[in-house]
């Protein structure tokens, strides 16, 4: 190679070195430098729709995506079990009505009737047999009947004031009707009977879902025809106006944030759209989630805190599980 070729090659190899150098020394302070980027995820609160009674699915009113509010039916169950068990509760509660107003009305009036005509006939027997006492009795002081034959008299006169005294207390007991005590029972049966056909009818309520609040389904899980168990999930529902954003920050990071500071980020799923967070709530994540010191000299390990933060207004198009960044200066 001519000493000229080597003057043209030696500019070319330096300028490769240096730039080569200039590379890895960018490099070399790229991956030093600290991430001062903190990234977050929106969340809402949800709440999960079950009954209490196993059932099929009949109807599935709403689709995932949908927007619901309270009160709106979401789901239709059929029960035949706890249909049954109310038409046995309401043939129950029939039947402790009629028991209570037989007890109100009391004997029937021909049964009145009956024990008035016991009584005065007893009351005759008390006559006949006073007039028959009467005659024994001056027979016996006369000395023409024995004594056996007054007392025989005396007998039928006293047994038949007790028969016309039984005769008389059934036909009270008729005409007065059954007693309070009776009559409290069989209200208290009446009132036994109707708490059974409301408990059935609480849990026949519960075939009917409806939403506990204003939201969008998110997840349906069932199909129709499906059977499902007490408490079983069959949809959730996002409550999109209680909206969050998380971030699990680490220690050092937390001089950035305090309870009820704002703070502002940047949302990348609408254009790094701003929004104003406010921090509410900040809890430690626990030792599982702390940061090991790599080196022993001049660090420590660090804990993470699960740092939660609210939007001050509505942001429109921000959406469950969207990255909110901010980021750290």
């Amino acid at each position: 190679m001519s000493q000229k070729s080597k003057a043209n090659l030696l500019p070319a190899i330096f300028i490769i070195s240096a730039v080569v150098v200039l590379v890895a020394v960018g490099s070399m302070y790229a991956f030093s430098r600290p991430d001062n980027t903190l990234q977050g995820q929106a969340e809402v609160s949800e709440y999960r729709v079950s009954g209490k009674v196993p059932g099929r699915i009949a109807e599935i009113r709403v689709k995932e995506g949908d927007f619901v509010r309270t009160g709106d039916t979401l789901v239709v169950l059929e029960a035949p079990d706890v249909e049954a068990k109310m038409s046995q509760a309401r043939a129950a509660e029939n039947a402790a009505a009629a028991q209570n107003r037989k007890a109100e009305r009391g004997a029937r009036q021909e049964q009145v009737s009956a024990a008035y005509e016991m009584w005065q006939k007893a009351r005759a027997g008390v006559d006949i047999a006073e007039k028959s006492y009467g005659r024994m009795k001056r027979l016996y002081e006369q000395g023409v009947v024995t004594a056996q034959k007054f007392d025989e008299a005396t007998a039928q006169r006293n047994a038949a004031v007790a028969t016309a005294k039984a005769a008389k207390a059934q036909y009270d007991m008729a005409r007065n009707g059954a007693q309070r005590e009776d009559k409290e029972a069989a209200a208290a049966m009446v009132d036994r009977a109707k708490g059974a056909v409301n408990e059935v009818g609480a849990y026949l309520k519960e075939t009917v879902l409806l939403a506990s609040h204003d939201g969008e389904v998110t997840e349906i899980f069932p199909q129709i025809g499906e059977l499902v168990g007490t408490g079983a999930p069959i949809m959730n529902v996002a409550i999109m106006k209680d909206m969050w954003v998380t971030f699990n920050v680490r220690e050092d990071f937390l001089s950035h944030f305090a309870v009820g500071q704002t703070v502002e980020a940047r949302v990348p799923a609408l254009g790094d759209r701003r929004v104003k967070l406010k921090v509410y709530y900040m809890k430690d994540l626990g030792s599982f989630a702390a940061w090991k010191a790599t080196k022993t000299t001049g660090q420590f390990d660090m804990k993470t805190f699960e740092v939660k933060a609210e939007p001050l207004e509505e942001v429109k198009g921000l959406r469950p599980g969207m990255s909110v960044i901010m980021d750290m200066e």
